[in-house]
C-alpha cells in the first residue's frame, strides 16, 4: 500500500486542542478583567521626573579625586584616561587614542 508523506496527518490530539480553544479564551477574557490595577493618574504622575526639571535645591554628594599618576587628562576631550591611552604629545598637552584622529 503506498503512503502520501505530503499529505496532511490528522490525529485524534489534534481534535482535542480545536475543542479546548474556545473554552481558553473564554478563561483568558475573564481573567484579564481581574488583573487589571486600577491606579490614580494624578499620583502616578508625581512620581516622574521631567527632563530640565529644577534642581537647584538638590545637593549631590559626590567625593572627587585628583588625576593618579597613572592617568592623564586629555586636551581635546577633557577626560581622565590611563596613561596606556596617550596617543600624541604636542606643545606639552596630552591627547588620547580616541582624540588623536
Amino acid at each position: 500500500m503506498a503512503t502520501d508523506y505530503d499529505a496532511p496527518r490528522k490525529h485524534a490530539e489534534d481534535d482535542e486542542k480545536l475543542e479546548a480553544l474556545p473554552e481558553l479564551k473564554a478563561q483568558r477574557n475573564t481573567s484579564n478583567e481581574s488583573n487589571l490595577i486600577d491606579e490614580d493618574e494624578a499620583a502616578l504622575a508625581d512620581s516622574y521626573e521631567l527632563p530640565g526639571a529644577d534642581l537647584s535645591g538638590e545637593e549631590l554628594q559626590v567625593m572627587v579625586l585628583p588625576a593618579q599618576s597613572d592617568e592623564f587628562t586629555c586636551a581635546s576631550c577633557f577626560l581622565v584616561r590611563h596613561r596606556s591611552q596617550i596617543a600624541l604629545e604636542k606643545d606639552g598637552l596630552l591627547y588620547c587614542t580616541d582624540c588623536e584622529g
